[in-house]
């Protein structure tokens, strides 16, 4: 039987392939107020606002592609039980192969109805009108979690951590709860590695095995560990 390898991912694994992140320099929190698009108060606030500035981000994820720490974690799949808990809105792990994905945050490339949030749909790279509705009549909004909601498959993504015979950091600073706190789920024998050119801001619960790169690079030395 494989190994179980739990892998949450963040903005850093993404940002090499292009997409803008939010917390580094020059990222979209500089151009953009949080609250503004990234809140549900934002949402009612200026709806048209939050509306344009996904259909901006789903362009750019239209002209991006897959990069080989994305596809090294698909290939991992010939060795492991890879399960891929992302705080990623892309579709970038899909694309490069991997089968097994939890996204925690939403996915950009999906809407649903402000009427039923059990109602989405596959939008691809495509824009949201403001008075596009669904079936029930009601407006199309990101299918995002957004501050100030409740983030639904965080119990789900705590029972794959507490499964993981191996668990892996890639990309995210550990800032963002309740994603961050998924490290405190894991067993005392479960193998830990965290891969982040930048200074971890939590104190980890446990040791990991710390690989001080970006993900293109780290990625690929973790491998080699797991598969030495």
């Amino acid at each position: 039987m494989k190994k179980k390898l739990v892998v949450l991912t963040g903005s850093g694994i993404s940002a090499e392939s292009g997409m803008k992140t939010f917390r580094d320099n020059n990222g979209l929190w500089e151009e953009y107020d949080v609250m503004e698009v990234a809140s549900i108060d934002g949402w009612h606030k200026n709806p048209k606002l939050v509306l344009e500035f996904y259909n901006q981000r789903r362009r750019q994820l239209a002209t991006i592609v897959p990069n080989e720490a994305h596809r090294i974690l698909a290939e991992l799949e010939k060795h492991f039980d890879v399960y891929i808990v992302t705080q990623n809105i892309d579709d970038l792990h899909e694309r490069a192969g991997s089968t097994k994905i939890l996204h925690l945050h939403g996915e950009l490339t999906k809407a649903r109805s402000v009427g039923d949030e059990t109602r989405v749909w596959d939008i691809g790279y495509g824009d949201i009108a403001w008075g596009q509705t669904g079936e029930d009549g009601t407006q199309l909004r990101p299918h995002i979690v957004w501050f100030g909601e409740a983030v639904p498959l965080i119990m789900e993504a705590e029972r794959q951590v507490r499964e993981a015979d191996i668990f892996a950091v890639i990309g995210s600073s550990l800032v963002v709860y309740p994603a961050a706190g998924l490290a405190t789920s894991l067993r005392p024998e479960t193998r830990a590695f965290l891969v982040d050119p930048k200074e971890v801001e939590m104190r980890l619960p446990r040791n990991f095995t710390i690989i001080k790169e970006t993900a293109t690079v780290g990625v690929g030395k973790m491998r080699d560990m797991l598969l030495s």
